[in-house]
């Protein structure tokens, strides 16, 4: 462990953000995951999902937690899941 205060200040902080950025990501993969869900067994209700997805992943890239370039990667993939699926 550190000695120094700025560096046990760091430490703490650095796993804060870690605990923080975890629950993030989770709460992202949480909501792509309900989209697939949503996808297969209710149809109808997919789009609603899709925006919830896609809000989420806005989200997580304007905080910094995934590229801006991963994030318009992932709401075109899913989008494209969906509109195979309507078709």
């Amino acid at each position: 462990m550190a000695n120094i205060k700025s560096a046990i200040k760091r430490a703490t902080l650095s796993e804060e953000l870690r605990v923080k950025n975890a629950a993030a990501r989770s709460t992202l993969k949480t909501s792509i995951r309900r989209f697939e869900e949503t996808l297969t067994a209710n149809p109808e209700q997919a789009e609603q999902a899709l925006r919830n997805a896609s809000r989420s992943l806005d989200k997580a890239a304007s905080k910094g937690l995934i590229h801006k370039n991963k994030a318009a990667r992932k709401k075109s993939r899913l989008a494209k899941k969906l509109a195979r699926t309507n078709a």
